[in-house]
């Protein structure tokens, strides 16, 4: 899962959204450093992670991009199913993405002082360019792709990625769509986090 995701599946609590948003870049025991229900959202990043990365679902999308990415195939899911989340958002949430990303901003501005110095240096960006709601278009999944690629050891082939979300949308998408029921109940029984009864009514 990426931010996006991550950050729904934190419920209402913003010190636990706090604790997911920043986990990839706390390693180790480093997380015992943070108020505990920012250890919280640390660790259950953990477990969405590695019940995301070892469903079959999601497996089965990676190896779509097996050739070109290799092991980092699994990232690029992750973004293309942000990008799903936010296309499909009032299918989950009872408030509109943009209202939601507003609040995360404003939450993680609030807690800037706690953040990890990489987080400090790209949230500017992340605000400034909505890149949160620019999920919900494949030029704004796309751009984050490739903003990636420039700036990690993700290979820059964003155009590839792009080609081969749009070539295989509805195949991605219905098992976005069959996927993240599962990992909503799963971070549910895990943390006791409530989300709205709206999975339903998820676009088939």
């Amino acid at each position: 899962m990426n931010f996006l995701a991550h950050l729904y599946l934190s419920g209402d609590s913003d010190e636990i959204k706090v604790g997911n948003f920043i986990a990839d870049h706390v390693k180790g025991k480093r997380y015992l450093s943070y108020p505990e229900d920012i250890q919280t959202g640390i660790l259950l990043h953990r477990q969405i992670d590695s019940f995301t990365d070892s469903h079959p679902l999601v497996k089965e999308c990676a190896e779509l991009l097996r050739p070109v990415y290799r092991k980092y195939s699994g990232i690029i899911i992750d973004l293309y199913f942000d990008h799903f989340l936010a296309s499909l958002w009032n299918n989950y949430s009872d408030k509109q993405l943009k209202d939601f990303t507003r609040h995360v901003h404003a939450v993680l501005l609030k807690n800037f002082f706690l953040l990890p110095s990489p987080v400090k240096q790209f949230l500017p960006f992340l605000i400034q360019n909505k890149r949160l709601q620019s999920y919900a278009e494949i030029d704004g999944i796309t751009k984050a792709i490739e903003i990636m690629g420039n700036y990690t050891s993700l290979p820059p082939e964003s155009l590839h990625a792009r080609m081969i979300l749009q070539e295989n949308y509805d195949f991605l998408k219905e098992r976005f769509v069959a996927f993240f029921p599962e990992i909503i109940q799963f971070t549910g029984e895990k943390s006791g986090i409530l989300f709205p009864d709206k999975t339903n009514t998820s676009d088939q």
